[in-house]
């Protein structure tokens, strides 16, 4: 293969593997919804009220332990983390460890794709 065609072959390579890694980072709301429905038992989505867990309406923007009614650990009070993209997957990544303490019994989602999506669905109906 001649020199050009390599250097072209290589940037079109490049090219698709960073476009499939932003659509991956940027998360899927559809696909989302699926994720959400683990979350479905314990956080409510649309009414805003409490269960097991606090309500996720709203919850992008929202500071950790803040939502009314709802008898929140004293280290998730304490982390007064704001809900975003970023700390939203660092916490589902790992909650125990993002959140020493938290009283949320709920297992790491150890696929970043599924955070992502998750985390897309949350920031488009959490509103």
């Amino acid at each position: 293969m001649k020199p050009v065609a390599l250097f072209t072959a290589l940037s079109l390579s490049l090219a698709i593997a960073g476009n499939a890694m932003a659509q991956q980072a940027a998360g899927d709301p559809a696909r989302g919804r699926t994720v959400y429905a683990r979350c479905a038992a314990c956080h409510d989505l649309n009414t805003g009220a409490t269960r097991l867990g606090p309500s996720l309406k709203g919850v992008v923007g929202r500071t950790s332990g803040t939502m009314p009614n709802f008898n929140y650990s004293q280290a998730i009070k304490d982390k007064a983390v704001v809900w975003n993209a970023e700390t939203l997957d660092g916490f589902l990544s790992g909650p125990s460890k993002y959140i020493p303490g938290n009283r949320m019994a709920f297992p790491p989602l150890a696929n970043p794709q599924d955070r992502a999506d998750l985390i897309a669905f949350l920031t488009q109906s959490a509103r």
